[in-house]
């Protein structure tokens, strides 16, 4: 099995973003069948009407676009959220059904499609019409053994958001130590308020937590190098993110019945202010700006902090994140041309549209400065600037039989089903199994 590299983007990188910068079901109005000369190109999303509005319309007006400038083919579409996504994926690649156009993830999760001949490399695209179009590091990450397989759409950042009005209520501040952190939970635990939101039926919600706790406590390649194994799992500092996580679950941290609730169920008790923090990606940042369908009373009381140090131990800059979703083209997709056509109009369209519609921070460069930005929304972008490391998740980097191991175990540990050793055990003996 290759080994993967750990995806760090720099500050020189990521600096670029300024400089330079910039449920499953179809749509019926989208669905078109072959007939005569028309070409259909059959296009798989996560993201729902429902859960993901304005990213649901923006891919909508690009498809329309599309079809419009392009006479004779038609874009058939389906919808899916994010985990019956990634589970519908895995059914179709092994019964050579992939969609003519799907969207993915880098490193560790693009590597079992790669390796089986599934999709197809898009370097030609990068080589002529997106020529430097992407910021540093963000395209590279969806490069295998030199090849380009997925170009990126989103760069994010996982942020602790939190609701300023009910910090205010009781006198809180955003925390800058974990001790401080601590205080904030006790306090609103002692005012019957839920301190945090989180829905770890997902698992990857609870990673979050593991992955900063393991950069506070081991450093910035504590955790990349037990992935690409120039280091263990079995470090120390893994073992007390592992222990720090049930101290937080002791401590009541987190909302009730947590382990058995999906991401947009917390996320929905965030947002109707039954908690206080979430920890998510910053493709939630539309929520909290430009999402006209959020109260703007609600958006204007939220802010972000990042992760805060432990013990004395971490850098307040160091991040976890890296490039999002990206698109894919099948490498047997009977209209491949016009996949990749799509695939290119796509990533143009998305660019700004995304910025402006929706309060995306996107994987290509913007001028930011020619466009009006909510003040989180550039808030954010000082963070990435400002970014000495960025650890790719922790699945994304693994393999897709690591991840399902680590998810489980992120499921068990917040559980208390094991051990802090057993969750390290269990994650080295599979990575040592590779």
């Amino acid at each position: 099995m290759r080994k993967k590299k750990a995806i760090t983007l720099c500050i020189t990188l990521i600096a670029a973003i300024f400089i330079i910068v910039g449920c499953s079901g179809t749509d019926s109005e989208n669905v078109s069948s072959n007939s005569g000369d028309t070409k259909t190109i059959k296009f798989m999303h996560l993201w729902p009407e429902g859960s993901s509005k304005t990213h649901h319309t923006i891919v909508n007006e690009i498809i329309a676009n599309f079809e419009k400038e392009n006479e004779g083919v038609k874009v058939e579409l389906e919808v899916l959220s994010n985990e019956q996504y990634k589970d519908k994926l895995k059914v179709l690649s092994t019964s050579n059904e992939l969609p003519d156009v799907g969207m993915t993830w880098a490193a560790g999760f693009l590597t079992p499609y790669v390796e089986g001949n599934k999709f197809a490399p898009l370097d030609d695209l990068l080589e002529n019409e997106l020529n430097d179009s992407f910021v540093a590091g963000t395209a590279e990450a969806y490069a295998i053994d030199g090849k380009t397989y997925g170009l990126p759409l989103e760069l994010n950042i996982a942020t602790i958001f939190y609701n300023k009005a009910i910090f205010a209520e009781y006198g809180l501040e955003a925390p800058k130590t974990y001790d401080e952190f601590k205080h904030i939970i006790t306090t609103l635990n002692d005012n019957g308020v839920a301190p945090i939101a989180l829905g770890n039926k997902d698992r990857w919600t609870g990673s979050l937590w593991y992955m900063y706790l393991a950069d506070r406590i081991g450093g910035a390649d504590v955790l990349t190098s037990a992935i690409n194994r120039s280091g263990t799992f079995e470090d120390p500092a893994l073992v007390s993110a592992a222990e720090e996580v049930q101290n937080l679950v002791e401590m009541n941290a987190f909302v009730k019945g947590f382990n058995g609730l999906a991401d947009e169920e917390a996320k929905s008790m965030f947002m109707s202010e039954q908690a206080a923090m979430y920890l998510i990606g910053s493709w939630d940042l539309p929520n909290f700006t430009t999402n006209e369908e959020v109260p703007q009373e609600f958006r204007d009381s939220i802010g972000f902090f990042n992760f805060p140090t432990v013990d004395g131990k971490g850098d307040l800059n160091s991040h976890v994140g890296g490039p999002g979703v990206g698109l894919f083209v099948s490498e047997d997709s009977d209209v491949k041309e016009e996949a990749k056509k799509f695939v290119s109009y796509f990533v143009k369209e998305w660019g700004e549209k995304s910025v402006t519609q929706a309060g995306v921070i996107p994987a290509t460069k913007l001028d930011a400065d020619s466009l009006e930005l909510p003040q989180m929304y550039i808030d954010v972008l000082n963070e990435l600037s400002n970014a000495t490391n960025i650890t790719l998740f922790a699945d994304v980097q693994m393999s897709p039989q690591v991840a399902e191991v680590h998810l489980n175990m992120i499921q068990a540990i917040f559980g208390k089903e094991v051990t802090p050793d057993e969750f390290a055990k269990e994650h080295e003996d599979a990575l040592a199994a590779e």
